[in-house]
């Protein structure tokens, strides 16, 4: 199967809410997961960021797809 996005993230299906028109599907991250941002220089250093920090990632997306292969 062929899809468009790139980043991926290992899971497992935990729980499901079956709808009329939309079901809701809660998933388990398999760790690990790596993820990756890209930010400005000028954002970076006003983060203070180090190698080691620990710090929330924040993930804005339409779209969260599930490939079952």
């Amino acid at each position: 199967m062929k899809y468009g996005a790139r980043n991926q993230i290992s899971a497992k299906v935990i729980s499901i809410q079956k709808g009329d028109i939309m079901s809701l599907v809660h998933f388990e991250v398999i760790s690990p997961a790596e993820m990756a941002s890209v930010m400005t220089t000028e954002s970076l250093d006003e983060l203070n960021l180090e190698v080691g920090d620990e710090v929330k990632l924040v993930v804005k997306a339409v779209n969260v797809l599930a490939v079952k292969e």
